[in-house]
């Protein structure tokens, strides 16, 4: 992982109006992952959509750190569930057209 894919917490914290409590509360959660180097915690540059939803979901919709883990697990489930479908489905669809 190069370093400039990581964004300091607190320039992330910054931009988005968020205490640092929230963000390390997300990484207790293993919502996000941080990246600690000389004493710096990172996080990386492809999870800050994911910042963004749980913000958006804690703040705006006042939903709790719990709740949006629940929330991350049962969509993380439902997507497992597509592809397996899709999968089913194609398999389905070579022997139909036998």
């Amino acid at each position: 992982m190069e370093t400039r894919d990581l964004i300091p917490i607190e320039v992330v914290c910054e931009h988005y109006k968020l205490p640092v409590a929230f963000i390390n509360s997300l990484q207790e959660f293993e919502l996000i992952e941080l990246t600690v180097k000389k004493d710096v915690f990172f996080i990386h540059k492809t999870q800050i959509k994911e910042v963004e939803k749980i913000a958006r979901l804690h703040y705006d919709l006042e939903i709790n750190i719990e709740g949006i883990d629940a929330i991350f697990n049962l969509l993380e489930q439902v997507n497992s569930l597509k592809k397996e479908i899709s999968n089913l489905h194609n398999r389905l669809r070579l022997y139909e057209d036998l």
